[in-house]
């Protein structure tokens, strides 16, 4: 691990003049591709699993009184994940003080952070009896530290109540502040996860509150800290992104040597955010894949219903049976 790094204050971007709704893929890979915005397509259909592994999570989620993201943020993979007895826990609360336009979570004042949220995740980590737990977070803009001391406590609890568990953190970015990330970074998560979320064009109108260099100083600073630890961001795609811009992101992330790579289809939550332009074809998310295989990453998740910890329990064991 490195002492004492440091960075320089990460800027916003200043706001593009307009953004115009529609811009197509420069490069589809199969004639069914870039379907128009309309009925559901079959591949982004799933049923609930509401089978004993499904009701056991529910009832110890609602037992200790904690949130998860995969309820809050209207993940479509919540019966599957759930059916498996795996979940990813939402820390600091349910209201996040940003709004970012594709995101189901509340946005507004949040109440005051729960000290005792970590030792109530590792004790449902160890009813659950996990192999891997992930931990996420809404954006604590109003914290000192952003609520970093929270991911590092929960980190070391779990540690405890159940020895051997690999941990990943899906963190915000703490404004790049580099003592809240080193807090997370001492308690040593397996796999530290920023998203990315979308090509840089895009970002304010996607994450008004966020900036793509400041993301990606995140994933640098993280891997700086602990270079045997592995790093992790996702994108969506569907919100007028081109081919080419998608294969730029990816550049830009390996620049920062990140590990493992998450792409997943954008599903508007509400009437009230962003519109999906796009539905992109089960091929494309293959070459997506290719794609990023070829740069180096060492996992690529790529599907249309893939989310930043969608088989995360099984990323880390792969990843060090192949190393």
């Amino acid at each position: 691990m490195q002492d004492n790094i440091t960075i320089d204050p990460i800027p916003l971007e200043p706001r593009p003049a307009r953004e115009p709704r529609h811009t197509r893929l420069k490069e589809p890979v199969a004639a069914e591709s870039g379907l128009a915005v309309g009925r559901r397509p079959d591949w982004l259909r799933v049923k609930l699993n509401q089978n004993e592994s499904y009701w056991k999570v529910k009832s110890l989620v609602r037992g200790q009184t904690l949130h998860t993201v995969c309820e809050e943020a209207m993940c479509p993979n919540l019966g599957e994940c759930w059916g498996r007895g795996t979940a990813t826990f939402l820390l600091m609360g349910d209201i996040c003080t940003r709004a970012c336009k594709f995101c189901n979570v509340k946005s507004g004042k949040p109440e005051p952070l729960d000290e005792d949220e970590p030792r109530r995740i590792a004790e449902s980590v160890r009813q659950m009896n996990l192999r891997h737990a992930v931990l996420t977070s809404v954006d604590r803009d109003d914290q000192p530290d952003g609520g970093a001391h929270i991911f590092a406590n929960a980190i070391r609890e779990i540690r405890a109540a159940q020895p051997g568990c690999t941990i990943e953190v899906l963190i915000p970015d703490f404004k790049a502040d580099p003592a809240a990330l080193q807090l997370v970074m001492d308690a040593r998560p397996e796999i530290l996860n920023h998203n990315t979320e979308t090509v840089p064009r895009l970002s304010r109108w996607v994450r008004p509150q966020a900036s793509p260099a400041r993301s990606l100083a995140v994933l640098r600073m993280a891997k700086e800290m602990n270079p045997e630890g592995l790093t992790k961001s996702g994108v969506m795609v569907g919100l007028g992104e081109t081919w080419d811009e998608l294969l730029e992101v990816m550049d830009e992330l390996r620049t920062v040597d990140v590990d493992i790579l998450t792409i997943g289809q954008y599903l508007q939550p509400t009437k009230l955010h962003l519109p999906i332009e796009r539905y992109y074809h089960p091929d494309e998310f293959v070459r997506l894949r290719e794609e990023g295989e070829r740069r180096g990453f060492k996992w690529v998740e790529s599907g249309p219903l893939v989310r930043s910890s969608y088989h995360a329990d099984g990323q880390a064991r792969m990843i060090a049976s192949k190393e």
